[in-house]
């Protein structure tokens, strides 16, 4: 119960921190690519200082054996860079770039009531289900083949 709790706590801290710097106004967003026109550059500074507190706070927190809630670290095993992850971030990218959303504004966004933050979201839950789907049937051959 705990665990869920500091996770809750962590996700209200974030959604308020994405809400009162105004990441979850998809035109804020959008303004911060616009260099010809109504160029905002409070992205590069919420994104910077957004590195800066990852960069002290994964100094510090991967010094401990454990973290507090878990018995051990989760982090990626892997390395490379390979054609999912790079389709995965260009998909990212357009979808940010023609939206102004990304997970972690639109989910904030939807507590604001803002209207295209629903339609976002739910196409965001079916891209991942058709991206879970086409991931599976490699292993699902897989499996048929050797039975």
């Amino acid at each position: 119960m705990k665990r869920v709790l500091a996770a809750g706590l962590v996700g209200l801290l974030f959604g308020a921190g994405i809400s009162i710097s105004g990441m979850a106004n998809p035109a804020k967003v959008l303004n911060f690519f616009d260099f010809a026109g109504t160029w905002d550059p409070s992205l590069a500074f919420v994104m910077g200082a957004a590195l800066l507190v990852t960069v002290i706070g994964y100094r510090l927190v991967l010094k401990r054996p454990a973290p507090v809630f878990d018995e051990g670290f989760h982090l990626p095993a892997a390395r490379q860079i390979d054609i999912p992850l790079v389709t995965g971030a260009a998909v990212f990218g357009i979808g940010w770039g023609i939206t102004g959303f990304c997970p972690g504004g639109a989910v904030p966004a939807l507590g604001l009531a803002e209207p295209d933050a629903f339609l976002f979201v739910a196409s965001m839950i079916g891209g991942l289900a058709i991206a879970r789907t086409i991931r599976s049937v490699p292993a699902a051959r897989a499996s048929a083949q050797s039975a």
